[in-house]
């Protein structure tokens, strides 16, 4: 197999990245601006919710999925105290709150209850019947209940020639957010941060690992994790403060691995998984690259970036044609679960016909037309 060489992944960055990271700048502010003001008012209606910080690119608010799609948090309040609750028991209600024959389902990997005897402090509102059910905090209802100050919102705001509530089905609020470069599709999802906290299902270090370094690893935990409302029933654990750490500080033994994960991202944005949808978002490919950096742990792994930049290709259609990639944090999560099967499979097609004679030079044209 014909290599590719550190030189050719500079050039690629240099003819492509420049312009990627200013059309993204601009969206990205564009949307924050938008946003800001939509969820100031609804904060202004509702104390439960926050309005979204104001940071640009590097804003904890919000992640680029792709260049077209965006994910942004809603911050809750009036929730302090957390603690993890050891007792179970089987829920017999619905979303809606009707009774049921059968118990509804258990969460997933990734997700767990949320009751409101977890914290230690919460606000009066948070015990009311729109987002409580049995003691259950329902994220169902929270988002119905953002969502209804939403729409008051973009009208109050008279925004509605720039934002449009797109039909979702199931428990989700996605919006289209008009910018000056193209129309960006926003999930909106209320969180609660639980700061200093580290949940039991992130068994996290793994026993004998070299990496990431141990302060890093204390750092990291000390930043806690969030529950994003996602679902009817359960909240979904997220850990975006310490994988933004681990990201940004990652190289910081001389290493290469952001240059290779920005090569495989443009790589991936013009190439493998154009389109406004892409089956692998910018968040699968930190995840690889997170792997890498543990099974890798040795900064002369990360010295020549030619070879750096297959290896992660190849972690990436190694996971497309598997349709499986761990949770960095939470290892039995699989995050392609629910993942378009035809678009993996023919992701991993493109690849394995890439990694035959991989070069970057064709793929300045693309990436150059892409742009226009």
């Amino acid at each position: 197999m014909k290599g590719v060489t550190a030189e050719d992944v500079h050039h690629f960055l240099l003819h492509t990245e420049d312009g990627r990271h200013r059309r993204v700048a601009r969206m990205v502010e564009e949307v924050q601006k938008i946003l800001l003001e939509v969820t100031s008012d609804i904060s202004n209606r509702d104390s439960r919710f926050h309005c979204i910080s104001n940071a640009g690119i590097h804003s904890d608010s919000l992640k680029v999925l792709s260049p077209s799609q965006f994910l942004v948090t809603v911050p809750l309040r009036g929730l302090s105290g957390f603690g993890q609750k050891r007792s179970r028991r089987w829920r017999y209600y619905s979303p809606s709150g009707t009774q049921l024959v059968a118990p509804a389902m258990e969460p997933e990997k990734l997700h767990q209850w949320l009751e409101i005897e977890q914290f230690q402090k919460s606000a009066p509102h948070w015990h009311d019947n729109d987002v409580n059910i049995k003691g259950d905090l329902v994220p169902a209802r929270v988002i119905h209940v953002l969502l209804e100050h939403l729409y008051r919102a973009i009208t109050f705001c008279s925004l509605t020639d720039k934002v449009n509530v797109l039909e979702s089905f199931g428990p989700s609020i996605r919006l289209n957010v008009e910018t000056s470069e193209q129309m960006v599709e926003v999930e909106l999802v209320p969180v609660l941060e639980v700061p200093g906290f580290w949940p039991r299902k992130a068994q996290w270090p793994r026993f004998f690992k070299r990496w990431p370094p141990r302060e890093r690893i204390q750092c990291v935990k000390s930043f806690g994790f969030d529950l994003l409302a996602r679902s009817n029933y359960h909240w979904q654990l997220s850990f975006l403060r310490g994988e933004r750490l681990l990201l940004e500080t990652m190289d910081e033994d001389g290493g290469c691995r952001m240059k290779c994960y920005r090569a495989v991202r443009q790589m991936k944005e013009d190439v493998w998984c154009p389109g406004s949808h892409p089956v692998i978002s910018s968040h699968h490919l930190q995840m690889i690259v997170l792997w890498a950096s543990e099974r890798n742990p040795s900064p002369k792994a990360w010295k020549d970036l030619g070879r750096c930049f297959l290896r992660v290709v190849k972690r990436l259609q190694k996971c497309a044609r598997q349709r499986f990639l761990r949770h960095y944090f939470v290892r039995r999560a699989n995050l392609l679960k629910y993942a378009d099967t035809a678009q993996l499979d023919a992701l991993a097609d493109k690849l394995s016909q890439f990694l035959r004679g991989p070069s970057l030079s064709s793929s300045l044209y693309q990436g150059a037309s892409s742009a226009c």
